[in-house]
């Protein structure tokens, strides 16, 4: 496979020659002393979203939603315009954020699964609470049902009850976004002046509340939003497209939670309005925890990641969820805002690929601690000096293996460039599909059965079967 170079608009020399003059000093030897900012470690806010997939920001052409505190992340920093997760689910791709690990490895499919005591210790949580910093979580942990360590990660709950959207908080019932925001901000105004923190803000929104009757909630001071707003038809949602998928797609439970979100174009422009309502309570969170940064004097040297778990379906392919292989489901939101990117490379954007399990070696790296030579993912800080790499991923592995009787199960490789290989596993014979995203970006038409691309599925079907052979499997993984 060939190696495409990540586009970047800021050369070397650039770079170097403007942040040797941001910090008035002649051209340091290491890359990490480049602005004042860096001569101490960073702050860390991580704000983690529930099922928003890469184009539900305004930054990124969403033709409704407005996110402006989210879009000032991304111009101020780095917009990854190519970012995704390698498992679309949030168990398993939360594991990979915090560990750096493929869900091959680290063993986590399932939502009854926790982390094996030796894989969490190389979670990013727990190496910079080792190395001394004062670590907050709050909202969703999503691994497993039981709590995380309390001492590694500073988890502190929601307050009990049974709606995942509205609790009692303060004396009276509040949107969860809205408790984590105030839980958020009160851990900065009382963490400790002179220790680094890590503060880790998982929403649960945008995610659906499965089955009920208004599936995505907003704050109510903010259900006047967008209540005049239209939406087109989401692609390949006629009913022709959806006749030809394999039956165990037309019986999937995403198709069953399409009947309750998406069946009619009423019910699919409602709940969009509330999706946009959703994010647009996020984006107030970001500017809330923001305002929080530059309170306590946090903001300038705060290093900011905004990503989410997954994508999602909104109808496309008549689907709801995510799970599977094609861009709405696996392509996520990434933007790092670093305040050791120099001016001349802050807002631009970055097509390199990257990947959820990226996230904890570039943490570690930006902290100046070494990354566990068991991660597979690759630091990002390269790129949010301004730097392009000399070479950079070109494909990549895709695995979900969680077991469910009407989610199958599937693996496959995603080539930067065009080629996009599925392998359903769940039959006697393993069902393919291939799809060139050049000529065909919303992947309508399968290539695997067309005698012209024979040699290219068998290309990607090795290739698939080399990417999967590079990654130790756990005990867990079965195939």
């Amino acid at each position: 496979m060939t190696t495409p170079r990540a586009t970047l608009r800021v050369s070397r020399r650039d770079f170097l020659a403007a942040s040797a003059v941001a910090a008035g000093m002649t051209m340091p030897a290491r890359p990490a002393q480049l602005t004042p900012a860096a001569t101490r470690p960073p702050d860390f806010v991580i704000f983690l979203t529930d099922d928003q997939r890469w184009d539900f920001l305004s930054r990124m052409g969403h033709p409704v939603l407005r996110t402006p505190n989210i879009d000032q992340l991304a111009n101020e920093g780095v917009l990854f315009t190519n970012a995704f997760v390698t498992t679309p689910i949030c168990c398993a791709s939360r594991a990979s954020i915090l560990t750096g690990l493929y869900a091959r490895t680290h063993g986590v499919h399932d939502f009854n699964t926790d982390f094996a005591p030796e894989t969490f210790r190389l979670s990013y949580p727990a190496q910079l609470r080792q190395a001394g910093y004062h670590v907050g979580t709050f909202g969703k942990y999503g691994v497993a049902v039981s709590a995380p360590p309390p001492e590694a990660m500073g988890f502190t709950p929601l307050p009990p009850g049974d709606h995942p959207y509205f609790r009692s908080w303060r004396g009276q019932p509040t949107h969860v976004t809205r408790i984590v925001t105030e839980q958020a901000v009160d851990f900065l105004r009382n963490a400790p002046a002179d220790r680094p923190c890590c503060l880790m803000v998982h929403f649960d929104a945008p995610h659906a509340h499965d089955y009920a009757l208004r599936p995505y909630p907003p704050e109510p001071d903010l259900e006047s939003l967008y209540a005049d707003a239209d939406f087109p038809d989401p692609p390949l949602s006629d009913c022709g497209f959806f006749e030809t998928m394999p039956d165990f797609l037309k019986n999937s439970e995403g198709r069953r939670r399409w009947g309750t979100r998406f069946a009619c174009r009423e019910q699919y422009v409602e709940n969009m309005r509330d999706v946009c309502r959703m994010i647009a309570g996020i984006d107030r969170a970001v500017g809330a925890i923001r305002d929080a940064l530059r309170e306590t004097g946090r903001d300038d040297r705060a290093v900011i990641l905004f990503m989410s778990d997954n994508g999602a379906f909104y109808g496309e392919r008549g689907l709801s969820d995510k799970w599977y292989a094609y861009e709405p489901s696996i392509r996520v939101p990434m933007i790092w805002r670093d305040p050791a990117t120099p001016t001349p490379a802050r807002g631009l954007p970055v097509d390199a690929t990257a990947l959820n399990i990226d996230i904890s070696p570039t943490l570690l790296d930006r902290a100046g601690l070494p990354v566990p030579e068991q991660v597979q993912g690759r630091s990002l800080v390269p790129f949010l000096r301004g730097v392009s790499p000399a070479s950079w991923r070109s494909d990549w592995y895709f695995e979900h293996l969680f077991r469910h009787p009407r989610i199958p199960r599937s693996v496959g490789a995603r080539a930067d460039d065009r080629w996009t290989y599925i392998r359903w596993i769940d039959f006697g014979e393993p069902v393919e599909e291939l799809y060139d995203r050049q000529a065909d970006p919303q992947q309508a038409r399968n290539l695997a059965a067309d005698p012209a691309f024979r040699d290219i599925l068998r290309q990607w079907r090795e290739r698939c079967d080399v990417l999967r052979a590079e990654i130790p499997a756990s005990p867990r993984t079965d195939y």
